[in-house]
């Protein structure tokens, strides 16, 4: 017996799909980044570049914040800050 089309299930779904919220990946890094927070200037670029969502603007402190727990270290944040208020720096010497 052929299958109607709205009877079909649909190809390559993937349910309950992981995301960063679902799994801290903060241990993968070796980098981290450090906000100066002299020269951010707030435009909240780094907030939107950010792949984990790990860079929020805290309304209350009116501060960008980031939270370690889901930040990889990529770096993305410090190449696309225009003010050099994100650097990246090593874990590896702050032990």
């Amino acid at each position: 017996m052929e299958k109607k089309y709205d009877e079909v299930p649909i190809g390559g779904t993937i349910e309950n799909v992981p995301t960063s919220i679902n799994f801290k990946t903060g241990d993968w890094k070796s980098m981290t980044p450090v906000i100066d927070h002299e020269k951010c200037k707030k435009c909240k670029i780094c907030t939107i570049f950010c792949p984990d969502e790990a860079l929020i603007f805290n309304e209350k402190t009116q501060q960008i914040e980031i939270d370690y727990e889901y930040c990889k270290g990529c770096g993305i944040c410090a190449r696309e800050c225009k003010f050099g208020a994100i650097q990246m720096k090593d874990m590896r010497d702050q032990k």
